[in-house]
């Protein structure tokens, strides 16, 4: 198996700083949920698509990782009439401590889901559609063959759909990533997630910030090249230095969109928040990442990744 490579020093075995291990569950689970401040308090309104949007995934036996990892945007995004679909299944191979996916041993391989998911995105009448997955490391390509009969399907159907690849690492493996970058897909998003000091407590033993700079930067040096993405979660014990470190190194990598949110813990079995910024240092950060030159940086306290996707985007996909 040929591996992407990142050759730069991405701090995941720093000296300048100690690395602290995840603590155990039982350990996080005495350990209350810090009070959420005001201005992360959401609305509980649920409008008139949210049930429609539901029961049409429901219907069609599909998943949404607005659904499975407990995104605080789901009622806004599912009140517009979009979702972020999750496909292989909904049951991961690996089990980061920030994310509230289910780890399991995946049952099969569902060759239908390409299918059903391309009548749904035609059902909500969609133009611009966000795709990603679970982990599926018992799998030969780790699901990239899903990935792209996704996109077969849906430009079957509608030739102009813009669609966004939220990919996991793939271990690495360059025959993966280069299958999907084939397909034709517009933007391709792999978060970093964390910065180095912190990856393993964060993201467990297999996942490396080396890894995901190499797949980011295998995208930027590939044609056809993607508009392409990353993002990470502040608030996980991280400084302001090590932060700004990082997007020097992502953007090193070739990326042109970069997203910070803040990390909500989901569970007390997951990670506690260390810390919630304020809306005024999201907005100082997205300054900083354009000084360091991004095309653009969404940053805010419930920036995800795939929010409003292609508003932050649009503008670089014009110029392509």
């Amino acid at each position: 198996m040929q591996k992407v490579i990142f050759t730069q020093s991405v701090g995941e075995n720093s000296a300048h700083a100690p690395i602290p291990k995840a603590p155990p569950v039982a350990e996080r689970m005495q350990v209350p949920h810090a009070k959420i401040p005001s201005w992360l308090k959401i609305s509980p309104r649920f409008g008139p698509n949210y049930n429609r949007v539901r029961s049409i995934l429901k219907e069609h036996g599909l998943h949404s990782v607005c659904q499975e990892a407990s995104c605080p945007n789901i009622r806004e995004c599912f009140d517009e009439g979009t979702a972020t679909f999750m496909i292989l299944g909904k049951h991961c191979t690996r089990g980061c401590n920030f994310c509230d996916v289910i780890k399991a041993l995946p049952q099969g391989l569902d060759t239908e889901e390409p299918e059903r998911l391309a009548k749904v995105v035609a059902k909500l009448g969609l133009k611009q559609v966000v795709i990603t997955s679970v982990t599926r490391d018992d799998l030969p390509d780790g699901g990239a063959s899903i990935f792209v009969a996704t996109l077969n399907e849906l430009r079957e159907r509608d030739k102009e759909v813009k669609v966004e690849f939220l990919i996991p690492d793939l271990r690495g493996d360059e025959k993966s990533i280069k299958s999907i970058l084939d397909s034709g897909v517009d933007v391709l998003a792999h978060n970093v997630e964390t910065v180095g000091r912190l990856h393993k407590r964060v993201r467990g033993a297999m996942p490396k910030l080396a890894r995901s700079l190499g797949v980011l930067n295998f995208a930027h040096r590939y044609r056809p090249r993607p508009v392409i993405k990353s993002g990470i979660m502040v608030g996980l014990g991280e400084t302001v230095e090590e932060i700004v470190e990082l997007m020097h190194q992502v953007h090193d990598a070739g990326v042109d969109i970069f997203t910070i949110g803040q990390y909500l813990r989901p569970s007390p079995a997951h990670l506690p928040v260390e810390k919630y910024y304020k809306p005024e240092e999201f907005k100082e950060l997205a300054k900083v990442g354009m000084e360091i030159g991004f095309g653009h940086v969404e940053a805010g306290p419930l920036v995800r990744s795939s929010y409003k996707a292609f508003n932050q985007s649009k503008g670089i996909l014009v110029t392509k």
